[in-house]
């Protein structure tokens, strides 16, 4: 019986000419979760069969008496949504409860904030519009009846009329009064 132990715990000849390097068998989540553990066989229960079925204290190992381990490749992996949901069952519902007030409290205090300030935002700049623009049209009128006054005296008087220092015909301009 120690003979067939031995010979079933030998490495696969197969195997020592694959360069793992170890870290596969660091395994992870994928392999060892109960339900695949529970359906892998024991290796008591393996020994205990071919024991049963060669009748000898040797027992020669093949492909064919070793139990082939199923691919799990092709399952899909977990999305982060389903990693995320499945780790909630291990807080209590009290803190799952307060964790979802919490959020809940923060996206509608974000929505209020955003509807808040593009509400804010509409009434500042209407109002700014509605105060600040009756100035600006009368600033620009202002200018453009200025622009208007000077063009009339440099055409009828001269184009030194229009400026400031310069009087009619090359006249000097008075000297401004001291009060």
């Amino acid at each position: 019986m120690e003979e067939s132990f031995e010979t079933l715990s030998k490495p696969d000849p197969t195997e020592t000419n694959n360069p793992d390097s170890g870290m596969s068998s660091l395994g992870g989540s994928k392999t060892e979760t109960p339900e695949r553990l529970a359906e892998q066989p024991k290796i008591e229960d393996v020994i205990d069969e071919t024991a049963e079925a060669s009748n000898t204290a040797v027992v020669k190992s093949t492909n064919s008496d070793v139990p082939k381990e199923p691919n799990y490749d092709e399952e899909p992996d977990e999305s982060l949504s389903e990693r995320l949901w499945g780790l909630t069952e291990m807080f209590p519902d009290s803190v799952r409860r307060t964790c979802e007030k919490v959020t809940d409290i923060s996206i509608k205090s974000s929505k209020a904030l955003y509807h808040f300030s593009c509400n804010a935002s509409w009434i500042f700049f209407t109002s700014s519009m509605i105060l600040f623009a009756p100035v600006l049209f009368e600033t620009e009128r202002a200018q453009m009846a200025e622009l208007e006054l000077s063009q009339k005296q440099r055409v009828l008087l001269g184009p030194g009329a229009a400026m400031p220092g310069g009087g009619a015909g090359g006249m000097p301009a008075l000297p401004p009064m001291q009060r």
